[in-house]
């Protein structure tokens, strides 16, 4: 894997970050790090050691919840399978009516 250094700017901070990651991912991951520190510190304030703390409890918070929803999703869409999968099962089961012949499988006389 190639590691490349990329420069990417928090809270009005430089940083070079060594990384195998491709620098657009990084870019945009320092931007959603950026604008959280802009929204805790409010317009034009400097961010505080206590407001990157801040942003990281309040980062992971997020992950914390989208990882519950995304479970929940997989649990109701697990559960709705199994359902179809049980009426399948359940309609395969039972016993198919006689099928009429068709025109081409008719004796013809």
């Amino acid at each position: 894997m190639t590691r490349a250094a990329v420069d990417v700017r928090v809270a009005g901070h430089s940083y070079r970050v060594v990384t195998s990651a491709p620098e657009a991912d990084l870019q945009r991951l320092a931007a959603v790090v950026d604008a959280k520190l802009r929204e805790l510190a409010g317009p034009g304030r400097p961010v505080a050691p206590q407001t990157l703390l801040l942003a990281a409890l309040a980062l992971a918070h997020e992950v914390e919840v989208e990882r519950e929803r995304r479970q929940q999703v997989e649990q109701r869409a697990r559960e709705m399978l199994s359902h179809v999968l049980e009426r399948l099962d359940a309609a395969l089961d039972t016993p198919a009516s006689p099928v009429p012949p068709t025109a081409s499988e008719q004796p013809q006389g």
